[in-house]
């Protein structure tokens, strides 16, 4: 039976777990939830995920939110992602680093920028936030400079943790072509095999909600 992903397209936490189960070979099917129709405040969601957040991964008895958290459950069911023994260490340092210092101020970001009404945007916040992201953008850049993936010789759920927002269209104040290394290493895993946008590996999109 097929495990159940509780995600939206927009999400690029959900994005990192969906990514992770593809490569991975982990059966997976996704549930589409309604965020901007406040789906995730319901009481019915909040049964699933107190938290009120997606990804939630649904497994037979198994139930996890927090895209860390699944990325290390795909990575234990599976043997795959996860670096060789003794890589885990340095693995998790950078499913970490990219929890506290790139994904989560790229997704407020963009959130900001581009699903609030205009004139609710905090001019301030943003370039604040856009501050911050530049430094940790240099900080992978510079690290992929001379490797293909961030640990080791193959992808693992560091690669799929760090470039969960980076394929997003939508404008946040990162532009792939002037970060070479994150450039390349972005082409190298959409090359991977089952590799999908993350508007077309789970349901939901900016232009579902214009026919709206």
């Amino acid at each position: 039976m097929s495990a159940t992903l509780y995600c939206f397209g927009e999400s690029g936490n959900a994005y990192k777990a969906a990514l992770t189960m593809t490569l991975a070979g982990y059966d997976w099917t996704p549930r589409y939830v309604d965020f901007f129709g406040g789906e995730t405040r319901t009481p019915e969601f909040r049964a699933i995920n107190v938290m009120g957040e997606v990804p939630v991964l649904v497994d037979g008895d198994t139930t996890l939110s927090q895209s860390g958290a699944i990325q290390y459950h795909v990575v234990k069911a599976t043997g795959r992602m996860g670096g060789s023994p003794d890589q885990a260490e340095e693995v998790l340092r950078w499913v970490l680093w990219d929890n506290h210092k790139l994904s989560s101020q790229a997704g407020m970001t963009r959130f900001l920028m581009n699903f609030l009404p205009e004139a609710k945007r905090p001019t301030e916040v943003i370039g604040f936030m856009q501050g911050r992201l530049k430094a940790a953008y240099a900080t992978l850049d510079a690290h992929l400079k001379d490797r293909d993936w961030i640990v080791g010789d193959a992808p693992s759920i560091a690669d799929t943790a760090c470039s969960g927002y980076l394929y997003y269209p939508e404008p946040f104040g990162f532009n792939r072509a002037e970060w070479p290394g994150i450039d390349r290493w972005l082409d190298a895993i959409s090359a991977l095999p089952g590799w999908k946008h993350p508007y077309d590996m789970m349901p939901g999109s900016p232009a579902d909600r214009v026919k709206a």
